[in-house]
């Protein structure tokens, strides 16, 4: 009986040894961050930055793979299903949170199927126009949507998208309902806001800034509490008397679960010390955002925050009875 208790704690000690020593030699190869949409889309541009940033750390190549489609669910899913080694990542947006309602036959659980490794940033949202849209200000936009809303076009990336999202937010706190667009991406999306083929849309800083400084497009308001550096003369919803249209599109990484616990302590501080960058600070803040803060780049933050966001944007979604599937 003694023997074979042996003989059993020998094996799985050689089953365990590997794995072990696998998570302790972690990075050993390159690492694959999967972005759920589209390449030249604002969260790639976010994940690149990053990856750059985390190889250098990790003496590993970290490179990115667009896995685009239903609204990031295609790109989240195969995370979920990939193999717990740390080699396969996850850098989602807000839509990690709300497709847990806008979709009701996910083929993961949001909540359960992933590991935890930090916040990355969180970037405010433009309410912009075509560039030759009749009103001059927010308050005049207001005033003309609610007269024109069997008229005015708002554009966005798709269901699930941070542009669709923002939109969603925008006709409930104004409580008009206007004529959705949808498209294949935000590049798409974009080329006819600048073509005048749509008139508005509401999207994230990285996409619209360089184009609001050029005066291609039109720029209404910010979705944040204060002014940016970078865009000091546009307003925010809040000077215009509507505080429950701000928002900001959260960026999180994340592993599939079961992935070691000292693999995704690496990833952690590998993603901290990313976000404390001189470039990724300088080109964050040219796209109008900032790295998130050590504290906030941590299992626990991130877990806390998509908690609170599911449970914030349900109702909203389900107000609007608007669903992807």
């Amino acid at each position: 009986m003694r023997k074979s208790l042996f003989a059993i704690l020998g094996a799985v000690a050689a089953i365990a040894l590997p794995f072990g020593a696998s998570a302790q030699n972690y990075p050993e190869r390159a690492i694959t961050i999967v972005v759920p949409f589209s390449a030249g889309g604002p969260t790639d541009t976010v994940t690149r930055l990053v990856a750059e940033a985390m190889s250098k750390d990790l003496g590993q190549q970290v490179l990115v793979e667009n896995v685009g489609g239903a609204g990031g669910t295609l790109g989240a899913g195969r995370v979920a299903e990939a193999e717990p080694d740390g080699y396969t990542l996850l850098l989602h947006h807000i839509g990690m949170a709300t497709s847990a309602t806008l979709y009701r036959k996910l083929p993961y659980d949001t909540l359960n199927a992933f590991e935890y490794v930090g916040l990355v940033t969180e970037v405010p949202m433009t309410i912009v126009a075509r560039k030759d849209f009749e009103p001059q200000d927010f308050t005049g936009l207001l005033e003309y949507v609610k007269a024109n809303k069997d008229q005015v076009t708002v554009a966005n990336a798709g269901i699930g998208a941070a542009s669709h999202l923002c939109g969603m937010l925008f006709m409930s706190a104004i409580e008009t309902p206007l004529v959705t667009v949808p498209y294949q991406g935000t590049g798409p999306a974009m080329t006819d806001l600048l073509g005048g083929q749509v008139d508005l849309m509401c999207d994230q800083t990285t996409n619209t800034t360089k184009q609001i400084q050029a005066g291609t497009i039109k720029a209404y308001a910010v979705t944040t509490p204060e002014r940016l550096d970078v865009l000091p003369d546009l307003p925010t919803v809040t000077e215009a008397g509507l505080p429950n249209l701000e928002v900001s599109i959260w960026h999180g990484l994340y592993a599939p679960k079961g992935t070691p616990a000292p693999v995704i302590e690496r990833l952690t501080a590998a993603l901290q010390t990313a976000l404390k960058d001189q470039n990724v600070i300088d080109r964050f803040a040219e796209l109008g955002t900032t790295p998130s803060p050590e504290e906030d780049a941590t299992p626990e933050a991130l877990k806390k925050k998509l908690e609170s966001e599911i449970a914030r944007w349900r109702p909203i979604i389900e107000a609007a009875g608007v669903y992807a599937d």
